[in-house]
């Protein structure tokens, strides 16, 4: 599994190549690349589920690095797909790695609303150093906000703020996270 996600990066870090050459009529690039960082908190449930996450309840800070890409489809509709890798801080998780598909709505002059599917593998301190990583599918929501929509005067930012939550499983988890990605 850990061949498939770097693979999976390696083929996305080749996209921005390709973005540099493709730009439309208007100069607006139909294919995005981004990178980010966040930080945030992952709960899980104390429940058993059959998502083959432990039943413990186990909880942890962390900060995650973003990459990925968008393509513009048609007006304001945006397709990606992104990669993630994940480091704890504090608490019993010691790193997530992930990649997901993004379907999202451009609103205002560059900030976006977008819901994800992806799938992760979480592996806990908690557990030991040789512990199996767990995993499942992970769903999301959340927005990008850029500077030039949240009244700044700039015309149109690559900075945006990202917030979001997501959840592991059977929404056996809660997952906020919040941080900067940069379009290039």
């Amino acid at each position: 599994m850990k061949t498939l996600l770097f693979t999976a990066v390696a083929a996305a870090s080749l996209f921005p190549v390709a973005a540099m050459a493709q730009e439309d009529a208007g100069s607006t690039r139909r294919v995005e690349p981004y990178v980010g960082v966040m930080g945030g908190v992952h709960n899980f449930d104390s429940e058993t589920g059959k998502e083959g996450i432990p039943p413990v309840g186990y909880k942890g800070r962390m900060v995650e690095s973003v990459a990925g890409v968008n393509y513009n489809v048609a007006g304001p509709v945006v397709l990606g797909v992104e990669g993630t890798a994940s480091k704890g801080v504090s608490g019993d998780i010691d790193w997530e790695y992930g990649v997901a598909g993004r379907a999202g709505v451009k609103a205002g002059k560059d900030s976006l609303i977008f819901g994800k599917v992806g799938y992760k593998w979480v592996n806990f301190d908690a557990l030991g150093p040789d512990s199996p990583d767990f995993h499942g599918t992970t769903y999301g929501a959340g927005v990008e906000l850029s500077p030039a929509d949240m009244g700044s005067s700039a015309q149109s930012s690559n900075i945006r703020l990202r917030v979001q939550a997501d959840t592991m499983g059977n929404f056996r988890s809660i997952r906020p996270m919040a941080g900067v990605v940069a379009k290039f």
